[in-house]
């Protein structure tokens, strides 16, 4: 399993990038490989946004990425924000105790 994280800074208002965003959404739910994520908004800075998504492998993502009708989803996302897409494996991952 692969782990996308894309922080992205909102340029423009928050509503349209949360639905631009929803929009792209769909289209990576329906990708082979794709298995879940997670569009997180700072607490403090209200434009700053961080996309976490789950991949069962790196070669799923990037064909997810790189597939002609995800173009124009990335191209309306830089409309109205930045962002910095890195992808990672995980190394260490620990659960609650039972009963926390």
């Amino acid at each position: 399993m692969v782990t996308f994280i894309n922080r992205f800074t909102v340029t423009g208002p928050a509503e349209e990038f949360e639905r631009l965003f929803d929009d792209t959404s769909a289209f990576f739910r329906d990708r082979p490989g794709f298995l879940r994520h997670r569009l997180l908004r700072h607490t403090e800075q209200p434009g700053s946004y961080v996309n976490i998504a789950e991949w069962t492998d790196d070669e799923s993502f990037r064909a997810a990425v790189t597939h002609p009708d995800f173009a124009p989803h990335a191209a309306a996302l830089r409309t109205v924000s930045t962002s910095e897409p890195n992808l990672y494996t995980a190394v260490l991952e620990r659960e609650a105790a039972t009963g926390n």
